[in-house]
Formats: C-alpha cells, structure tokens, sequence
C-alpha cells in the first residue's frame, strides 16, 4: 500500500525496476517532520450524539461521560486522548458511579462498551446495570499502563424501547477508572438495508465469496491509511459519510506493524483497531482487519505479533457476521511457500476463536500474485494454502500496473478465490496523475468476475490517491459530498455509489 511522508516502498511496474530496488534494498526515507501529528481526540466529533438515518437511535451512540450524571467523581480534562470535552474520575471509594440516559427506538440485545484508562496497576472492578438489573458484576476494567492510554471493554444487554438507564458503579474502595464514554451498538441488530444486514455473514464458495444465502457477491468500498497518522480521518462523521453518502460496503481498517505502528504500542492500536471494528459494524459495513506488514517483507518476521493482535482481535469479534481478516498486506522478497508457511501458522490461530470469518491471504511481490518479482498466479494456483474459506489478495495501482497484471488477476479469478484488498487510480506509490481509463478496465473485469475490491485510501494524505483534500481531516470535514474530495476521491466515490446488486433469492 501507499505509504505517507516516511518510506517509500517502490511497487514498480518493470520487472528489472522491481528486481533491482529489491536487491539494492532502495528505499527513500522523508523526514519525519512530514507525518502528521494523531489528533488525540480524533474519535470525538461535535455531532457524537446526533442521530443518523441509517442506524437506530441506539446504536454505536457515543454517550459522553461528563454529559451524565455522576455521584461521587469529578469531570476533568487533564488526561489527553477522551473523546468530547472530558471524562469522569471516580472518588476513590465503593459506591462511586456514572448513569448514562439512552433512548433507544425499539427493544433488542445491544452492545454497551465503556471506554476507560487506568493508570494504576491494579483492577478496578464495577458492576454494571441496565434500567436496574445487574448485567455484569465486577466487571474488570484492567490497568491500562497510563492516564492517557484508553481502552474498552462490553457485555451485551437488553434495551427496552423508550429510556434506558446504564449505570456503572466501584465496586472497591480503590474506585472505578477514569470513564470517558459509554456506547451503544456494535454487536446488537444490524440494520437490514445495509450490506451486512441483507447479505448476512459470508464465506467463500468455490472462486467467489458468497453471501447467506450461497449466492455471489462483490463488496466495494474504502482502506484507511495507517492509523498511526491518520486516525483523525477516520470519525463518526466521516465514517457516516462512508456508509450513507458513499454507500459503500467495506472498510479496510490499516493497522501497521511497524513504521510507527502496532509494534510501538500494541495496545494503542490495537484498541484503535477495535473501535473502528465497532465503529463500522454498527453502520452495517464490512470490516477488513489489515495487519499491514510491509517493511520487513517476510511475514514471518511478524510472527509472534501477529498472533498476539488476531488472538484478541478474533476473541473480541468473534459472534460478528461481518469481519474478514487480512494477515499480511504486502509481502516481498521472499518465496510463496514462505508466505503460504506463515499462512499456515496465523489461520489456525484465528479457526480456534472465529470458524466462520473468511481469512485473506497475501500473496508474493506486494500482493501481485508474483508479477512484480517476475512470477505469476501458478505458484498460488499449484500450491494453494492448506485451509479452506480463504480468498488470496491482489494490489495494483493502474497508472504503473498495466495488461499483464490486469491478465493475471482475470486468469488468477477463474481458479482461486480472490479479493482486490488495495488499489489505486495513480502509479504504484499512490501519487501523480490518475489513469481512469485503465482503472475502469479493473472495474469492469471485478465487477464481471464478482471480484470485491478496496481502494487507498480515505484520508487527506497530500498524495493524489488519498480521496479527501489535506486539511479536511483536521478541520472536521466537509466529509459528504464531493466539495472536499480530490479528483480520484469524486472518481471512486461515484463508482462506490452506483447501486449494489446483492442477490437474496
């Protein structure tokens, strides 16, 4: 994938080009100063609590702590990263507790999640109560290694229409942790005009992923960037935006192993990753969990990290009908049969918690099938990870990446199952002059073969191929519309919007 101001991975369409880059390891390494600084309270947004259309009232609300009523604690602000303007910290004392007021349309099971940091180095268990009746009794709310590193954690409860009352109250003399907001959603009834609720949880038949009830279907939709620079991107609104205005079906969530990423601080990103897992689910979307292995290209250098961050990310998702997990973005500069190696170590890792999920599998030369380090899809074909409901991924960026990879990924579709997991309108860093022309040739081979694809990538990265134009992240949007979109941002966005044909009979 396309990778900010920092290093620059050469994903060239010249096989001597490829060759020679991966040989003399060039890579070119900006200065730091050019990545954008997180917005540490990227998750919150002034219409948190607005309704949207798409969605019941109850869900995926965001319910501000300080908003609620608090016995025995204060509303402070001294702690970065809360989302609205504060968060609660209880008194030290048993009995201490927030009760949020949440309105909900009709009646139904729910996901309530607390959002909390505990610096302390002890739990700090509470019960939790829905309109009075105990749902969780001393809940864990484990230390989080810091004031300023948030977590979550949820039980699945009943609503009745009309008021509800949520409490949370300390169960110790020690207190409860600081609270920063409840949310409603997530896992409760998935809204039946979305793609997740009309096509329901899918698996993969034959060549073609297929929805509930056994028919053929092709997802489009978005890829973040790394959510270690742009998680200010990635919003409730601009998240709206995504599934009500772009109509889109899927959400590529871009977790970076290294490059600033997971593996220096895995419990930041993998939080983050959570949330925007929920985040989407309650807005009916898809979600690709994209362990963005890029730089070192041998997946297995991530071994251990990998299964660390699948074993939570699964135990968290697992009763979801709408995650996929993709276990390795781009491998380079090693064989197939390493790859497939590492394939066959993290899958039955995430088959133990989530039998159902489709898992996507990358493939070799930057997810090319072999094409960019001068093989093809036979060596996929004749040597087919050992594990079934599984798809093989696919990257191209059609300014650099012309007929043969277009031909391998038609040939590639007839035998394998395949999924289009990042693609681009520019050259193979995401940036320079759109080819529209030859990207539409890709659209209608995937739409003729059922092959659903991702684009890269929604943010305001000063590269052509982030859709949004710089600035427009910080500024809150406009995220609705083509008024803030860059010229491929109008482009895909249309083609995203064009109405889906996902078969029920």
């Amino acid at each position: 994938m396309v990778i900010p101001p920092r290093t620059t991975r050469r994903r060239l369409w010249a096989r001597s080009v490829l060759l020679a880059t991966a040989l003399t390891g060039a890579l070119v390494m900006p200065q730091a100063s050019a990545v954008p600084a997180p917005d540490s309270n990227a998750a919150g947004s002034a219409s948190a609590d607005a309704p949207r259309s798409a969605v019941d009232a109850a869900a995926d609300r965001i319910h501000e702590a300080e908003r609620a009523t608090v016995t025995r604690g204060v509303v402070e602000s001294n702690h970065a990263g809360f989302t609205g303007s504060g968060f609660v910290n209880y008194d030290n004392v048993s009995g201490s507790s927030v009760e949020w007021t949440v309105d909900a349309t009709t009646a139904g099971s729910t996901t309530v999640a607390l959002r909390f940091a505990n610096g302390t180095s002890a739990d700090r268990p509470m019960d939790l109560r829905v309109n009075g009746t105990l749902v969780a009794s001393g809940k864990s709310f484990h230390p989080t290694g810091a004031w300023t590193n948030w977590s979550s954690t949820s039980v699945t409860a009943s609503l009745r229409a009309g008021t509800n009352t949520i409490r949370a109250t300390a169960t110790t003399a020690n207190g409860g942790p600081n609270v920063d907001h409840l949310t409603t959603g997530g896992q409760g009834p998935t809204p039946v005009a979305t793609p997740v609720g009309i096509n329901g949880q899918l698996r993969v038949c034959g060549t073609k992923l297929c929805n509930q009830y056994g028919n053929p279907v092709q997802l489009r939709g978005m890829s973040s960037h790394g959510t270690q620079w742009y998680p200010q991107c990635l919003t409730n609104g601009s998240l709206d935006a995504l599934a009500t205005d772009w109509n889109a079906d899927v959400l590529r969530v871009s977790t970076y192993v290294q490059e600033g990423g997971y593996e220096t601080d895995p419990r930041k990103f993998t939080d983050l990753a959570h949330r925007l897992i929920d985040q989407a689910s309650s807005r009916g979307l898809y979600v690709i969990v994209d362990w963005h292995m890029l730089s070192p290209g041998d997946p297995h250098y991530n071994l251990s990290r990998a299964r660390t961050f699948f074993t939570e990310i699964a135990n968290r998702h697992k009763d979801k009908p709408n995650v996929l997990y993709e276990i390795a973005n781009e491998p380079s500069g090693v064989s197939w049969s390493t790859i497939k190696s590492y394939a066959e170590q993290i899958i039955p890792v995430i088959r133990t918690i989530d039998s159902n999920a489709p898992v996507l599998v990358g493939t070799r030369a930057w997810s090319s099938f072999g094409v960019s380090e001068g093989a093809d899809e036979s060596e996929v074909v004749n040597n087919p990870v050992n594990a079934a409901n599984i798809m093989y991924t696919f990257h191209f960026y059609a300014y650099s990446h012309r007929d043969e990879y277009l031909n391998t990924l038609s040939r590639a579709a007839d035998r394998i199952p395949v999924f289009v997991t990042e693609f681009g309108t520019q050259n193979y860093a995401g940036e320079g002059a759109n080819d529209f022309a030859m990207s539409q040739r890709y659209l209608d081979l995937m739409a003729a073969k059922k092959i659903s694809w991702v684009n890269w990538n929604f943010s305001d990265d000063g590269r052509s191929g982030a859709v949004f134009n710089a600035g427009t992240c910080n500024a809150g949007g406009p995220w609705a519309g083509t008024s803030a979109l860059k010229q491929a941002g109008v482009w895909i966005r249309d083609r995203i919007r064009t109405p889906d044909a996902f078969p029920t009979g």
